[in-house]
């Protein structure tokens, strides 16, 4: 049987909750067969009586979890090939792995161990390699980021074997019944190695350095350039949020596209121990995890949210353009950082850069470039108290909020780069938002921008069977084809696609 909100007292061992849950259904603990944890959650309403709760499946029987059925067809004349390594491109090449397909994936950037030291590079120098950086390579953007997971889709069988593969793979088994799981980019990274290792056993390619420059018909079969020309009738475009050049070869081509909504502003940091104070009390205890928060406002100039947070975690460079600042967030899996942070984003829609299919993408380079040349190059960031900010002055950055960006910031007026109607929703926003969390709107906190690369700024549109318009024979997934929001979505998006290239292979 399935037993929901099962009250524990904070720090509750596994074996503590299975007796409790036994108890309540009536079973001697001795003769429990299955026992799964299937959520788990903290209940804060009370600071000073703060409680986990569980839901648990618990039985005398031997119950199983459903799962996913992936076709076996073997491989056929042509080999799918799949354009880019994030999330999307990871888990539709590994279905298609699984399913005998053997696809060859390329990928612009590099693996995951090389890319690294390429981003701390950037991160402490200020050195920017254009294929090797926060955005591009293996893992995408989300391997810089937190590892968050938690995502709104309702596709409850495609979210678990997400969460069950990444834990196969190296994850830690609490993202099974985490109320908002996380992986932390530390350990993101040895999951996504050994996700690739495994496609590679199953009989796909991974290919680094192998850029997509262009894609065009050659009879009934779909010709890529890359590192070498490539030959196939089923092509995913996994390409990610930020594949600009991508983006402008599909336009001269005729790929049938459209610019779509997205989010602006910049990151929002604070000290993690006010949050924690705010969300569980003075004397909370320590084994609670670093608390978060989600929260959007709406105001007479446009709707503002939080997007991304990252408790105990770290402000990034994540540029993928010369002479242009991108910031993200990052967290390690133990959250342990002195501050939290979160993006804190204002939508931007035609009515802001312009009605043409690629204006949002010049909309965000405009933005990005700005910031460089505002903070003084070399990647730093421009940066301001928010007490200053909300005064309509630049300021300084003393205060008890010490900045995290690497390179470094430079205390700027961030009103004079971005447009106005971003700014004043957010000076809308922010003393709103401090109300409702205590602190968020605290003088001493940092705004560091620009924050630009939230989601895609176009949508590569294709029919229900997750097919181009255009060409049939080319499938537009994930985040930067504008079909997914996040690592998970975008997982279930590239599971999506794999599927409708195997049913169309059966």
């Amino acid at each position: 049987m399935k037993i929901d909100a099962l009250s524990m007292p904070i720090g509750s061992t596994a074996a503590e909750v299975r007796r409790v849950a036994a108890h309540k259904a009536g079973l001697n603990e001795k003769s429990v067969r299955t026992f799964r944890i299937l959520r788990k959650s903290i209940d804060a309403r009370k600071k000073g009586a703060i409680r986990e709760v569980y839901g648990v499946l618990i039985s005398d029987q031997v119950e199983s979890m459903p799962e996913m059925t992936i076709p076996q067809i073997g491989e056929r004349e042509y080999r799918p090939v799949v354009v880019g390594f994030g999330p999307a491109g990871i888990f539709c090449a590994y279905v298609l792995a699984l399913a005998g397909l053997r696809p060859i994936v390329l990928e612009r950037g590099l693996p995951i161990e090389e890319r690294a030291s390429k981003v701390d590079a950037l991160w402490r120098h200020g050195a920017l390699d254009p294929i090797a950086n926060a955005e591009y390579g293996e893992g995408g953007a989300g391997a810089f980021s937190d590892g968050k997971l938690n995502s709104g889709i309702k596709d409850k069988e495609s979210t678990r074997f997400v969460l069950e593969t990444f834990v196969k793979f190296g994850a830690p088994e609490e993202i099974l019944y985490l109320n908002k799981p996380h992986i932390g980019t530390d350990r993101l990274r040895d999951t996504i190695r050994n996700l690739r290792a495994e496609i590679v056993r199953l009989g796909g390619e991974v290919r680094f350095r192998a850029k997509v420059t262009d894609l065009a018909r050659q009879g009934g079969l779909i010709r890529l350039t890359a590192d070498q020309a490539y030959l196939t009738d089923r092509v995913v475009l996994a390409i990610g949020h930020s594949a600009r050049d991508t983006y402008e070869r599909l336009y001269e081509r005729g790929y049938a596209m459209e610019s779509k909504p997205f989010a602006v502003g910049v990151r929002l940091e604070s000290l993690q121990s006010e949050l924690n104070e705010a969300m569980y009390g003075r004397d909370a205890d320590p084994r609670l995890p670093a608390a978060d928060y989600k929260v959007v406002e709406h105001t007479a100039l446009g709707g503002v949210y939080s997007f991304c947070m990252c408790p105990g975690g770290y402000v990034v460079c994540a540029a993928s353009e010369e002479g242009g600042v991108v910031t993200n967030g990052m967290s390690y899996h133990a959250r342990d950082g002195k501050n939290a942070n979160a993006a804190f984003l204002v939508g931007v829609d035609q009515k802001d850069f312009g009605g043409g299919v690629l204006a949002g993408v010049s909309y965000q380079r405009e933005l990005e470039q700005k910031a460089f040349s505002a903070a003084g190059g070399g990647y730093k960031a421009p940066c301001q108290r928010v007490g200053d900010f909300l005064k309509g002055q630049r300021g300084g950055l003393d205060g008890a909020v010490a900045p995290t960006y690497l390179p470094g910031v430079t205390s700027c007026d961030l009103s004079r780069l971005l447009p106005e109607r971003i700014t004043g929703a957010m000076r809308l926003a922010l003393p709103v938002l401090g109300r409702r969390v205590k602190g968020l709107s605290g003088e001493d906190n940092l705004l560091t921008g620009v924050e630009t690369r939230s989601s895609s700024p176009v949508r590569i549109l294709r029919d229900e069977a997750c097919r181009s318009l255009t060409d049939p024979a080319v499938y537009p997934c994930g985040e930067g084809c504008g079909y997914a929001g996040g690592i998970m979505s975008a997982a279930v998006d590239g599971i999506k696609v794999a599927l409708s290239i195997i049913r169309d292979g059966v």
